[in-house]
């Protein structure tokens, strides 16, 4: 395995560190949202599920490619 490969890799993994603070921006905003206005919880909770999900599947495209680059 050479440098670069190691260099390619760590730079794809960079995603990962992205996604982790999108989530938290995400999850504190939802909160700050059901702070101000309990009564749209029902409403908004779908879809902070939803963007934490596409959230989560860019950081595990982030760690394929990495892992890709590594291993194979």
């Amino acid at each position: 395995m050479t440098d670069m490969t190691t260099l390619g890799a760590g730079i794809a993994a960079l995603g990962m560190i992205g996604s982790g603070i999108g989530l938290g921006i995400l999850v504190g905003k939802y909160f700050e949202a059901v702070a101000r206005q309990p009564e749209v919880q029902g409403k908004i909770t779908a879809f902070f599920f939803i963007g934490a999900a596409l959230v989560e599947a860019i950081a595990l495209f982030a760690f394929a490619i990495a892992a890709m680059i590594l291993f194979v």
